[in-house]
């Protein structure tokens, strides 16, 4: 009888654990704008019963190997060229379900106001990585400053016109803000920026438009993406509550809405 009784019980305790399990929703975030957006999402899927973790990376690897590996549900770091290369370079399966904001890239300095002020030989610090090295590249050719051969991605090896001699230095995204005393401008990712204390509509000598095509989203795996869970994910990120906070807190530092 003695045994039934624990049986019953592990049978009405077991089945509420795993439910408990279930909605719980684990995402990677880099730090700034991705885990402020994120403690709303996390208030509004309260309403959802599920309790959203929030873990922190600082670097733009871990948070897909993680994601791919199991240890997260969901990630919100990264845009969607950058995603698509590193499925292609990993062979990871992981799908974007929902564009959430815009952080535009610009071109910061310590040693010069604007563009022209440039000297001939001066030293540019931007991204290593494959999307947002090109992203970088981009934004300089646009600005003028040199000329880069047609292509999705491209290196500083891809210039076909430097007049005025620039080198190139690919510093991982996250340390180029400390590059700043030692080259002659750098072009940093909004989120690594503002971390710095720059202002990106302030301080940016250029800076991506709003017709960038680089928006940040959040990544699931392929399998997941249509689960109640991601779909509650995707419902207060793109909420009219998430826009709001987006308009009013991050449009004066450089971000928008992407939805």
């Amino acid at each position: 009888m003695k045994k039934l009784a624990i049986a019953i019980l592990l049978s009405l305790i077991i089945p509420t654990a795993l439910f408990a399990a279930e909605k719980t929703i684990t995402v990677g975030v880099t730090p700034f704008p991705h885990k402020d957006i994120m403690f709303i999402v996390k208030d509004l899927l309260k309403k959802d019963g599920y309790d959203l973790k929030i873990k922190e990376f600082t670097d733009y690897v871990t948070p897909n190997t993680a994601l791919a590996e199991g240890s997260l549900d969901a990630n919100f770091f990264q845009h969607v060229p950058y995603l698509e290369n590193t499925n292609k370079e990993k062979k990871l399966d992981l799908v974007w379900v929902a564009k959430v904001h815009i952080e535009p890239l610009g071109l910061y300095s310590k040693k010069i106001k604007k563009l022209d002020e440039l000297k001939n030989g001066a030293q540019i610090a931007i991204p290593n990585d494959a999307t947002n090295c090109s992203r970088a590249l981009r934004l300089l050719e646009k600005n003028g400053l040199i000329k880069v051969k047609p292509g999705e991605l491209v290196t500083a090896r891809d210039i076909t016109e430097n007049p005025k001699k620039i080198k190139i230095r690919e510093i991982e995204a996250a340390q180029l803000p400390r590059t700043l005393p030692d080259v002659d401008a750098s072009v940093i990712n909004t989120n690594f920026a503002v971390e710095a204390k720059l202002i990106p509509a302030k301080d940016a000598i250029v800076i991506e438009g709003k017709e960038s095509p680089y928006a940040n989203v959040i990544a699931v795996r392929a399998k997941d993406k249509n689960s109640p869970a991601v779909k509650a994910l995707v419902k207060a990120a793109n909420s009219k509550e998430v826009k709001k906070y987006i308009e009013k807190e991050l449009v004066p530092k450089g971000i928008v809405a992407a939805f």
